[in-house]
């Protein structure tokens, strides 16, 4: 039966395990690589002809031909060689390249180990560079942006230069507090009249750090280092962002979405402004906000969706009928939405224009964000501090005051695991509270003295 699917798992120090056993004793053609189709997770389809040559099918669909071989007998180290891109190459040319590598194993040569030897002097920037083309397959673009405005803004300055066999443990340690410090923090202009701003601080410290250390995995895996110098680097730990408004807040900032969207907001002038450059018609000192921003505003608070499920949310994915969305992509994959009624009458007045729920500047695009008229808005309602992910919280938060258990909490937010959702664990008190004492009414009638006395 073809294909046979043999996952493949990567442990911190690689150790490869090729399958004695191969059912499949076809030859690995365009045809067969072709047919081969994604699945949850990567697996290898094995040449039937030339023993350790195959392909590995990412979840993304990629396919990357590989060879696996051992140069000295069973008792020496199993090296693998990733040769390209199908795409790129074609089965016959990986085939070829995957032959050259299996004679010299035959004749003891281990081309690989020397490749590898060779890899140990190249730099962290480069490594960065082959990092970002052959290690992020399984990211997602915004994830691998990210990433490069980590590499870019605070690796490359700090340790770019160094070889990266001689990255120690103290190495990553004194990168972890210079950029804690601000020593990468820059504002530069870009060629499109904007700012590149590139902020330091322990969050941003911890979290490259964290991407430092996936990168020397890579590098582990690849066969270029036997160890991992960013194992036991202790990081910063991570500020609580939560907040959660309160009732007397939601009923200020629902007072100011219907100011915002019907008379607008009070013009708010910086010190030192020019008066000639403020206006003086009556009429035109408040600012009134588009439908499509309350209206992103309010989707947030009723959903409980991330800022780029809203703002990237199309009409064609929005079931009236059953109250859903179906999000084909979100930060933790497909996604079903339940929608209440009043997200239902949100979106119903919406005015339908273009492709997108939210209207941007251009109709067929997403609009990239609310970030400005957000900050109006909190200020007039008096939100000190919150952001719009705060809105996300907010609805969990509700939900959990209302009796909710986590695992619905959970459901609702779209979390794959349920330690994400445990951060709202005490929130659940107050209904439990609730709970017991209307539980235990009736024991304590039996057994506390004069509790039936009480007033």
């Amino acid at each position: 039966m073809w294909p046979l699917r043999i996952t493949v798992f990567y442990p911190i120090r690689a150790t490869y395990v090729l399958p004695v056993n191969q059912m499949n004793k076809e030859r690995l053609t365009k045809t067969l690589v072709d047919r081969l189709t994604p699945d949850e997770t990567e697996y290898v389809a094995w040449c039937g002809k030339l023993a350790g040559f195959g392909c590995r099918v990412w979840p993304s669909g990629k396919k990357v031909f590989i060879v696996f071989y051992r140069a000295g007998g069973r008792s020496s180290k199993l090296r693998k060689k990733t040769i390209g891109t199908y795409g790129t190459l074609t089965v016959d040319q990986a085939r070829r390249e995957a032959e050259k590598y299996l004679a010299s194993a035959q004749l003891g040569q281990d081309l690989v180990g020397e490749e590898c030897k060779a890899k140990t002097e190249m730099t962290m920037s480069q490594l960065c560079d082959e990092y970002l083309e052959h290690g992020v397959a399984l990211k997602k673009p915004s994830t691998i942006a990210t990433d490069i405005g980590r590499i870019n803004g605070h690796i490359r300055p700090l340790l770019g230069k160094k070889k990266i066999s001689a990255v120690t443990r103290k190495d990553i340690e004194r990168f972890l507090n210079d950029v804690a410090k601000g020593k990468t923090a820059n504002d530069q202009r870009t060629k499109k009249r904007g700012r590149s701003i590139i902020k330091g601080g322990k969050g941003t410290a911890s979290r490259t750090v964290r991407l430092l250390g996936g990168i020397f995995t890579y590098a582990v895996n690849q066969g270029y280092l036997d160890n991992n110098p960013r194992l036991g680097v202790k990081t910063f730990k991570d500020r609580s962002m939560d907040r959660f408004l309160s009732d007397a807040e939601m009923e200020q900032l629902g007072q100011a979405l219907v100011e915002a969207e019907t008379i607008g907001l009070p013009w708010k002038f910086n010190d030192g402004a020019a008066a000639k450059h403020r206006p003086t018609e009556i009429e035109t000192m408040r600012e009134k906000m588009s439908s499509h921003v309350t209206g992103a505003i309010r989707l947030l608070i009723l959903t409980g969706c991330r800022l780029r499920e809203i703002l990237h949310l199309k009409w064609s994915e929005v079931d009236f009928e059953r109250h859903l969305l179906n999000l084909p992509d979100s930060k933790t994959g497909r996604k079903t939405v339940y929608l209440s009624r009043g997200a239902v009458d949100v979106l119903e007045a919406l005015p339908r224009i273009g492709t997108y729920v939210v209207l941007g500047r251009n109709p067929d695009k997403p609009r990239s964000d609310i970030k400005r008229p957000w900050q109006r808005i909190a200020d007039h309602a008096g939100l000190e501090g919150v952001r719009l992910h705060d809105l996300r919280h907010t609805f969990a938060s509700q939900g959990a005051a209302s009796g909710m258990s986590l695992q619905m909490i959970g459901a609702l937010l779209g979390h794959k695991s349920p330690e994400t959702t445990a951060r709202y664990a005490h929130l659940t008190e107050d209904p439990l509270r609730r709970a017991l004492n209307d539980m235990s009414t009736q024991l304590e009638n039996a057994v506390v003295p004069g509790k039936n006395s009480r007033a």
